[in-house]
């Protein structure tokens, strides 16, 4: 795909997932959507044949931009579960600052209203989640009969309530102080009996 295109495809998920996190799937229409993007109907309907396929496209670009900065934390030399709570931070900043991650997250919660299994990137984090726990109880830093799996789920579904209660009751205004108190809760449960 020539520069110009992608930078075109790029513009119309942008666009899109500013409209899909101001007023949802439902609510938003393709009009909305070349308006924010600055385009074409043409133009969007060379890179997308949907609204459907566009909020699908928005979700796995939001998975992108998530991965990209999960990697550079999950590759540093910090501890294991330094790493997991900086996810946890880096994630919940990108909710604040990046309009697509805003967008993607919204749609995640709205994918019955257009069909789409969403489970692949809950799956990725409860994966990366339960690897860096496991690296953390062989650092002693967690107790060593943790079941990581299970505690993997269990914190994304707390990061997830976290960060959905969050934006209802202030839109996300108070997300990183929540996710910070949420680790406070966490840890006691998760260190060693001697650490705690």
């Amino acid at each position: 795909m020539q520069q110009r295109a992608k930078d075109t495809r790029l513009s119309v998920i942008e666009g899109a997932a500013r409209v899909f996190a101001e007023i949802g799937y439902g609510n938003a229409s393709l009009t909305d959507i070349t308006k924010r993007a600055g385009v074409t109907k043409g133009a969007l309907y060379f890179h997308f044949t949907s609204k459907r396929d566009l909020a699908l496209a928005v979700i796995e670009e939001q998975h992108a931009i998530v991965l990209a900065a999960g990697s550079e934390i999950v590759a540093s030399g910090a501890p294991a579960l330094d790493r997991l709570i900086g996810l946890c931070r880096m994630f919940g900043q990108q909710l604040l600052d990046e309009p697509v991650v805003q967008g993607g997250i919204r749609l995640t919660f709205e994918a019955s209203a257009f069909d789409a299994d969403v489970s692949g990137p809950y799956q990725d984090w409860i994966s990366t989640a339960e690897q860096l726990l496991r690296q953390a109880a062989e650092d002693g830093a967690v107790r060593p009969e943790l079941d990581a799996a299970a505690f993997a789920r269990y914190l994304v579904a707390s990061f997830t309530g976290v960060q959905m209660v969050s934006e209802v009751l202030t839109s996300r205004e108070d997300v990183l102080p929540r996710i910070e108190q949420m680790w406070e809760f966490m840890l006691p449960a998760l260190r060693p009996a001697q650490a705690k």
